[in-house]
């Protein structure tokens, strides 16, 4: 199984994650906010059958950390259960304590989303999938998840992404570290994290990552940008079981 600290990553207490990633991150309440809606509707499309009813719906929240994106997609009803999956065992431990009070609508799984991945309605990831180095790394992964959905099921994926051409990039960059100097951190100290972030982060273009996603089998779309970062939704073909005669 592959390692990741987000303490050692980001070095910062885990205890205070949630309030500094607001300060690192462009729009991550709408964020997150759009990237549950998808997955809402998208198991909302699959109607009944596909393997379960209308409320017992499974999502996969692949690089949980500590429960935003959970929380977020298991207050829509139509979600019947998140598994939270993810292999840094303090940020787990954070949202065992969140997501406390949904009870068996929630399970926590201490392993690598490069595993093998159970069969479900629908995936999800916020600022996680960027861990993988390799652009074939990730087309890899965007074919185990699509063999995990059921037909007509949904993946959602929220994080950063770069432009290719070198001016985009740049605004691109100078974009987010504007929003770290209004949250109050030193401009010369986002420069820094950027580059501390870049010895695991790996931002591709959006263009490389909804051409990832169509070459595993999905049909993709960016929904959602604010700067470099983006809400893409892709989903699984399979007809609606509402529209099958």
């Amino acid at each position: 199984m592959t390692t990741h600290s987000v303490r050692r990553h980001l070095r910062l207490e885990i205890a205070a994650y949630d309030e500094t990633i607001r300060r690192f991150i462009p729009g991550y309440e709408a964020m997150l906010a759009v990237a549950a809606r998808e997955v809402a509707a998208g198991v909302s499309r699959l109607g009944e059958g596909a393997g379960a009813p209308p409320g017992a719906r499974l999502v996969l929240d692949l690089g949980g950390g500590t429960g935003a994106l959970a929380e977020a997609i298991v207050a829509h009803p139509e979600v019947g259960t998140v598994a939270l999956i993810d292999v840094d065992e303090e940020m787990l431990a954070q949202a065992r304590t969140r997501l406390a009070r949904f009870g068996g609508r929630v399970r926590f799984h201490t392993r690598s989303f490069h595993d093998p991945l159970p069969a479900c309605d629908g995936a999800a990831a916020s600022l996680a999938l960027h861990h993988v180095r390799s652009l074939d790394d990730k087309r890899a992964l965007y074919r185990r998840i699509h063999e995990a959905l059921h037909p007509g099921g949904c993946f959602v994926n929220a994080d950063a992404t770069m432009p290719v051409e070198p001016a985009a990039r740049a605004a691109t960059w100078r974009g987010w570290a504007d929003h770290m100097v209004a949250c109050g951190i030193d401009e010369q100290q986002a420069f820094a994290h950027f580059e501390e972030w870049a010895e695991e982060d790996t931002y591709f273009p959006l263009e490389e990552e909804l051409g990832a996603l169509r070459a595993a089998g999905f049909a993709a779309d960016c929904v959602w940008r604010e700067g470099g970062m983006t809400v893409v939704t892709a989903r699984r073909a399979g007809a609606s079981p509402r529209a099958a005669p």
